[in-house]
């Protein structure tokens, strides 16, 4: 018989580095949650909205969670901090941080669990030259694991490398500590990250080159709603021929009550 599930710590991923590979999704919904309970997903980037839901640990007991805001939305390093407290308290595991190396040694010194992020930054992506894979050459590769040593260095316990080449994520990853949740960075690191809208296939706009489509929901959705209209349609019909309500949908008097009920409005 073994043993139930437990929601892992900090201490227990770092454990587990170079053993296995780790799941990570990105979802947003409370049944997205549920879903990835029931399907033994290690780790999730949810909502701030989601996440602090009285009802979110009842959906995702052992999901390792993280929040956050892009460093642009959190402020000074003194709101981020009274940030990231006020998401712990309500069920977080962790806080993503994509602000500078200050401010995430600044976190890690109050012992906040942090997360970064490095190769293509949505928040940052303007210096990386947009939305583009990053660490193609050797100069920026070598840039790139000085960025993850640094966050090292700073106590973040882990990182989110995103749309890198495989080779330079795999070498970064043996090289340092630190761990790195790879999206679209291969399978040489310590948890392979994706989007539930792009497994589900609920994705209507670009899909990434590391995306995987599982599933096909638009196409679910679409029928649902192509449903829902004619039910709506088929309402108001009813509605014009006198074919609803009938007799079983309302409600009707003793007939002696209702004799009182006429008389007594005459």
């Amino acid at each position: 018989m073994t043993s139930p599930r437990k929601k892992p710590t900090v201490a227990d991923l770092k454990a587990l580095k170079g053993k296995t590979q780790l799941t990570m999704l990105r979802y947003f919904s409370m049944d997205e949650a549920a879903a990835a309970e029931r399907a033994g997903i290690d780790i999730a980037s949810v909502p701030e909205a989601l996440v602090t839901d009285p009802e979110y640990r009842k959906a995702a007991p052992t999901v390792f969670s993280m929040t956050g805001k892009a460093h642009l939305e959190a402020g000074t390093p003194d709101e981020y901090l009274r940030y990231s407290g006020k998401m712990l308290m309500a069920g977080a595991d962790a806080i993503y941080c994509s602000g500078s190396m200050e401010t995430v040694k600044y976190l890690t010194k109050e012992f906040i669990p942090i997360v970064g992020h490095v190769g293509l930054v949505p928040s940052r992506a303007t210096w990386t030259g947009g939305f583009v894979a990053v660490g193609k050459t050797a100069e920026s590769a070598i840039a790139l694991y000085d960025e993850c040593r640094r966050y090292q260095d700073a106590g973040a316990f882990a990182v989110e490398i995103e749309v890198v080449p495989v080779e330079v994520a795999t070498a970064i990853s043996a090289k340092l500590d630190l761990l790195l949740w790879s999206m679209g960075a291969g399978p040489g690191c310590d948890a392979q990250y994706l989007f539930a809208e792009d497994i589900l296939g609920t994705n209507r706009g670009h899909m990434p080159r590391h995306a995987k489509v599982y599933r096909n929901f638009a196409a679910e959705y679409d029928r649902l709603q192509e449903e829902r209209v004619k039910a709506f349609q088929e309402f108001r019909s009813d509605v014009a021929s006198g074919a609803y309500p009938q007799d079983k949908h309302v409600v009707k008097m003793d007939p002696r009550e209702h004799a009182k009920f006429l008389k007594g409005i005459e």
